[in-house]
């Protein structure tokens, strides 16, 4: 991880409070499914629409469930990253169910997803604007 994803990652985490590293693992997902937009279409075709919609919305946010989490990111995927942060692939995917949500939803304060929103550094750093 680069200088500059390192300061996404803090940004991220003192938005989210962090959570145990949850910004770390959350940037790396980001990252690897091509930022935001990349990570909320993955959802989307994997027949989850309706809870990205209320994630991006402005409204409360739909739950996901952790078998949801593997099932749309993949087995290997999740157990990749796991090893990666040196925790149990299962945990992982109830960490990313658990918080997914509220990090989109931060990420999209004005109910929308915004056009630089591939480049999570750019769509971290222009929330502190």
């Amino acid at each position: 991880m680069g200088l500059l994803d390192g300061i996404a990652g803090q940004v991220l985490g003192k938005m989210m409070g962090d959570k145990g590293g949850m910004a770390q693992i959350a940037l790396e997902m980001f990252n690897q499914n091509g930022g935001l937009t990349g990570i909320l279409d993955k959802f989307k075709e994997g027949g989850l629409a309706e809870q990205v919609a209320s994630w991006v919305g402005k409204g409360e946010n739909m739950p996901i469930s952790a078998e949801q989490i593997s099932s749309v990111l993949g087995n290997s995927a999740i157990a990749e990253m796991a090893a990666k942060f040196g925790i149990d692939p299962d945990t992982l995917s109830n960490q990313i169910a658990e918080h997914l949500p509220t990090v989109v939803d931060k990420l999209t304060p004005d109910g929308e997803v915004g056009a630089d929103s591939g480049n999570l550094l750019s769509t971290v750093l222009g929330m502190l604007k």
